[in-house]
């Protein structure tokens, strides 16, 4: 009996420690990485940055994303059960991806992820499902996001979510805004600091482009609020520029398409986060008088990368 008794408290503590420990296991923090849509017809991404936090099983915060031209901030409220690590956040509005300019149309979704711990880092993996009225046309958008470790203290979450962005921001630059703050002249500069960081960081495809010219313009802006963002800019993995702080006025420069290269690759790579995490830009080529805008964002574990191939003669 007393062996029997002895199992018994020994289950019992057992239950409580690892129930304990998967309480333990909290999704507050920051969170970021990019959504893509689950529809072979479709290459269009989504730049995500959740900033979410925990009390008990519920959860509340702001979900920030980029979608062609359009950013977007809106409050969430979800559940977390620590169990089953299983995270869903409620009513969101996504811009759908067959949007076009002028005429974006919403689906109401919902988030679904699941917590993924491990030594290398923590990750919520899962994909916005759109609400039962919205399934006929409205994909799945798969997403993996990071935590950021470096950030996720409880007061910035707070201060993130009290202070959460524009519900709805469309921003592209004014002719003031072409006006120049910094021309690059796109030659390789040695900073052996910069150099050694950038390639301990994961190079993420932003979007890929195919351009007519053998040059192209490029500008980079901030993204319409000015918060102190600094990058550096590869050009084919070599750095042509370092610490250039981005304002509403062009960090310019003119790239000649290397031809003996499939791809030519543009990489903004992040000196800082700025006041507000991640670090956002809009980068804007000019392929003769064709025009892409293309918001970037990049942070301290991975650089945003614009491919570039030459059309075909």
């Amino acid at each position: 009996m007393l062996f029997f008794a002895s199992m018994k408290k020994a289950i019992i503590l057992l239950t409580f420690f690892f129930g304990l420990k998967a309480f333990s296991q909290s999704v507050s923090g920051y969170w970021y990485g990019a959504a893509n849509v689950k529809s072979k017809s479709s290459a269009n991404n989504y730049l995500v940055e959740l900033i979410i936090h925990q009390d008990r099983t519920l959860v509340r915060g702001v979900i920030n994303y980029y979608f062609k031209k359009t950013f977007r901030s809106i409050k969430v409220n979800g559940n977390y059960n620590s169990l089953t690590r299983q995270l869903t956040l409620f009513n969101i509005p996504v811009t759908y991806h067959g949007s076009i300019e002028n005429l974006e149309v919403d689906c109401m979704m919902d988030f679904g992820a699941t917590l993924r711990v491990a030594k290398a880092g923590s990750n919520l993996t899962g994909a916005f499902q759109a609400k039962p009225e919205y399934r006929n046309g409205c994909a799945d958008i798969n997403f993996n996001l990071h935590l950021n470790a470096d950030i996720s203290k409880e007061d910035s979450i707070l201060h993130a979510i009290k202070v959460y962005k524009e519900t709805n921001q469309v921003w592209r630059p004014t002719y003031e805004d072409t006006l120049v703050a910094v021309n690059i002249i796109p030659r390789k500069v040695e900073n052996y600091v910069i150099d050694a960081e950038y390639k301990e960081r994961e190079n993420i495809v932003s979007k890929e482009i195919t351009v007519t010219s053998d040059s192209l313009n490029v500008d980079f802006f901030d993204n319409g609020e000015v918060d102190g963002d600094s990058i550096s800019i590869f050009y084919n993995d070599k750095l042509i520029a370092f610490n250039r702080i981005l304002s509403t006025k062009a960090v310019h420069f003119k790239v000649a398409l290397d031809t003996t290269r499939e791809v030519n690759e543009v990489t903004m790579f992040a000196d800082n986060l700025g006041s507000i995490p991640p670090n956002t830009a809009l980068m804007v080529v000019t392929d003769g008088k064709k025009r892409y805008e293309i918001p970037m964002a990049s942070n301290l574990q991975q650089n945003a990368t614009l491919q570039i191939r030459r059309k075909k003669k």
